[in-house]
């Protein structure tokens, strides 16, 4: 199968940033889909790169929009292995949450450890139980029976931010792993309302400080716009 198209927003000799589309996994998983990781090979390809083996650094969910990081260097791939892990780097998602969020900011400070009952989740532990695992919320715009929410991951656990929303009543709109009817399912064609828009971090290879950041995602919905985040 033929690669998508690539949205890039940062490229250097060292690393790559592009923005995930919906439904497109990162990497292979055996079934011969196209993945995001095809899609960087062959941007880099058509710029002359032949040798070059992307390596992605980041993970997103298959239905999670937004920033992925690809190492082009191998020598300077573990410092950026290493500032994707820990917590110097900032990293911004938008989630769309239905129903009116109450708290202005909240930082949601519980474990995450797996579901035993489904494979395929995750679950906010008790204490003593799981990995820690911090979350920050901010309103940003309630408008339509719908919450804007900035969040920013401390730590980066799977499905993170899906879990700790639910554990509060808010699953972000289209979760159905984590939020059922109460994710807004009457409009759950929309796919999963959370997209990674920003991240800050220093250059690999030089330490410069940089900023990325992706478009302004409209599939979160035509209320909502860059002014929300004001």
């Amino acid at each position: 199968m033929s690669a998508p198209d690539l949205n890039v927003i940062y490229a250097d000799d060292v690393f790559l940033a592009a923005d995930k589309p919906a439904g497109l996994l990162v990497h292979g998983d055996g079934t011969g889909t196209a993945t995001l990781t095809d899609a960087v090979a062959a941007h880099l390809a058509s710029a002359g790169r032949v040798g070059v083996r992307p390596q992605a650094v980041q993970r997103l969910d298959v239905d999670t929009t937004g920033l992925v990081l690809f190492s082009l260097d191998p020598a300077t791939q573990p410092k950026l292995d290493a500032e994707v892990a820990g917590r110097d780097m900032r990293k911004v998602y938008l989630a769309v949450v239905a129903g009116r969020f109450p708290w202005a900011e909240k930082t949601i400070d519980a474990p995450i450890g797996r579901d035993r009952h489904d494979a395929r989740r995750m679950r906010a532990a008790g204490a003593g139980q799981g990995k820690p695992a911090q979350t920050r919320v901010r309103k940003l715009a309630f408008k339509g029976g719908r919450t804007l929410l900035k969040v920013e991951l401390v730590t980066g656990r799977r499905h993170q931010i899906r879990v700790h929303l639910a554990s509060l009543g808010f699953p972000i709109v289209g979760d159905a792993l984590y939020g059922g009817a109460r994710a807004d399912a009457r409009r759950g064609e929309e796919g999963l309302l959370l997209h990674a828009y920003a991240e800050e971090l220093a250059h690999p290879a030089t330490g410069e400080p940089l900023s990325l950041k992706t478009d302004w995602p409209s599939r979160l919905g035509a209320s909502w716009s860059p002014v929300d985040l004001a």
